[in-house]
């Protein structure tokens, strides 16, 4: 089994011979033209040598060349924990041409490329290989980058290298139990996988065959079940299922239907595919959370309010349809209010996509609407000759006042963004009891907003209940801020562990995953022992 350690060390023998001898000066002066010439092609490469006067930081026989030497070449071994291509960083090859490299100006090619290398990593490491957005436009996350003059003077002027270096990757602690599950997961298909599939077919508690030993067998190579000879879906493949159900997003039934055999039957080279998405994806997220945050995970379907790294609230949540137009994006932003008994003012693609052609054929359709004119004046339908119009001439808009029946239900929470999306009630109950939620037009509902609302307001009102209720009773929209606002993050992860460590997984809701992977594959990515 592959070690899995932040801290690893030794990789090879260290590299003992100087890269420049001391002395000679003439060899010192081919040594620096060439490190000028070959650092001219990156500005921040250039400005960064200049600053040396062109003087190598690898270089030399000294302790401080070797331990940063070696610190970048254990690092480099290291990448493939990362998910990272161990082609693109290998550190092998890159000892072979240090030793090749003989004359002066050899040597200094050479330390520069090993500089363009350590870039080229931390860059990976700490922030990603991919551009979110241009994979997938759905992502509009900005991901902060350290600039690289800052990541090539910290590097140099650090008493640690090797510390320096474990110290780019994401500290989260989310990061870190990836890393663990996918050294499990690289074990188990070292060592064949989870065996046979399970055979299609429903089972259920009770049942005898070949199915039952198939799933008993995938159980416990799995880890949800201990070792068994039982030939019967008995309670404890019963139980074990519902476990495996759980920590898959799936209804814990403790039966296997069509949705838990293909979860069952998933590779755990596919898993690992699932891991390593995730934590390209956590690379990207490298900001604060912030000590109160609210958290929505679009593939598990709920949203929830984490305090101090501790959940705690949590309630389903219905996602944006898996229609191209109305999936839920990715991105954070602050939540600043909330809108009891609000109006919803309905989006223009909607008004002449969906009700527009309603009202052209009867003014008095879609009642529950009012049509407002520019000036916000609601107007008399019947003055009104709707045939006269198209999606790109209509000039009203619609507005459903508040009412238990408005499509917003009875609270919306706000957190003002380019993209028009909210946390809000709805008034479509039956939705939270469907196992995939995926049915609005972007914004996120939640099944018990009023409890939701109860939490935000503990840290500010000494009866958040009773502040909340006597503003709903009131029926008129009121708005109410929030004194300190929350940041909100809209995430998509279909592979993420609970605090103990134990690896949950999710549906591709909206296939962004299989794109985050086909463009790390592009980039050099492998299932280790495995194939994808």
């Amino acid at each position: 089994m592959r070690v899995l350690l932040l801290l690893r060390v030794g990789l090879v023998a260290t590299i003992l011979s100087t890269l420049v001898p001391d002395g000679a000066g003439a060899q010192v002066t081919a040594f620096r033209q060439a490190v000028a010439e070959t650092a001219a092609i990156d500005e921040d490469l250039a400005a960064f040598y200049r600053g040396r006067a062109f003087e190598g930081i690898w270089t030399g026989s000294d302790a401080a060349a070797i331990a940063r030497r070696n610190a970048l070449l254990n690092a480099l071994d290291a990448a493939p924990l990362h998910g990272l291509p161990a082609a693109r960083f290998d550190p092998r090859a890159l000892m072979a041409d240090l030793r090749d490299a003989r004359t002066a100006h050899e040597k200094g090619v050479m330390e520069v490329r090993l500089t363009e290398t350590y870039l080229d990593y931390a860059r990976a490491v700490q922030s990603g290989l991919l551009t979110p957005r241009s994979v997938v436009s759905e992502i509009r996350r900005e991901v902060v980058y350290t600039p690289r003059a800052d990541l090539l003077a910290g590097f140099a002027a650090a008493d640690n290298p090797a510390a320096f270096l474990r110290g780019l990757p994401p500290s989260t602690d989310e990061y870190v139990r990836l890393m663990q599950a996918a050294a499990r997961l690289e074990h188990q298909i070292a060592a064949g996988g989870w065996g046979a599939p399970v055979p299609a077919g429903r089972l259920e508690p009770g049942n005898e065959g070949a199915g039952v030993i198939a799933l008993r067998d995938r159980l416990v190579a799995m880890g949800y079940l201990d070792r068994s000879v039982t030939l019967r879906y008995d309670a404890s493949i019963e139980a074990a299922v519902r476990r495996f159900q759980q920590a898959h997003g799936l209804t814990p039934d403790g039966i296997v239907g069509e949705g838990t055999l293909d979860a069952l039957n998933r590779s755990p080279e596919q898993r690992l595919q699932q891991v390593f998405v995730a934590m390209e994806r956590e690379r990207w997220f490298n900001q604060p959370r912030g000590a109160r945050h609210i958290w929505v995970n679009l593939t598990d379907f709920h949203a929830a309010i984490v305090d101090d790294g501790a959940v705690t609230f949590t309630t389903r949540s219905v996602i944006g349809a898996t229609n191209p137009d109305r999936q839920s994006p990715e991105f954070s932003d602050q939540m600043s209010f909330m809108v009891i008994n609000p109006s919803w003012y309905v989006p223009r693609s909607i008004t002449v996509n969906e009700y527009l052609p309603g009202l052209r054929n009867n003014p008095n359709a879609h009642g529950h609407l009012q049509v407002l004119n520019s000036r916000g004046q609601v107007v008399n339908r019947g003055a009104v000759n709707f045939s006269r119009y198209n999606a790109s001439n209509f000039p009203f808009s619609m507005r459903q006042p508040p009412s238990p029946n408005n499509a917003l239900g009875q609270v919306k929470f706000m957190f003002p963004n380019p993209y028009n999306i909210y946390l809000h009630d709805t008034p479509a109950q039956s939705l939270f009891s469907h196992e995939v939620r995926a049915y609005s037009h972007g914004c996120i509902r939640l099944d018990d907003p009023y409890d939701f609302a109860y939490a935000l307001l503990a840290a500010q009102e000494s009866d958040p209940v009773g502040f909340f209720q006597a503003r709903l009773r009131s029926g008129a929209e009121t708005r109410v801020n929030l004194e300190q606002p929350v940041p909100v993050h809209l995430v998509y992860r279909t592979a993420f562990t609970s605090l103990t460590g134990e690896l949950n997984f999710r549906r591709d809701i909206y296939g962004r995953d299989a794109r985050i992977w086909a463009a790390l594959e592009r980039e050099g990515v492998v299932i280790p022992g495995g194939a994808s």
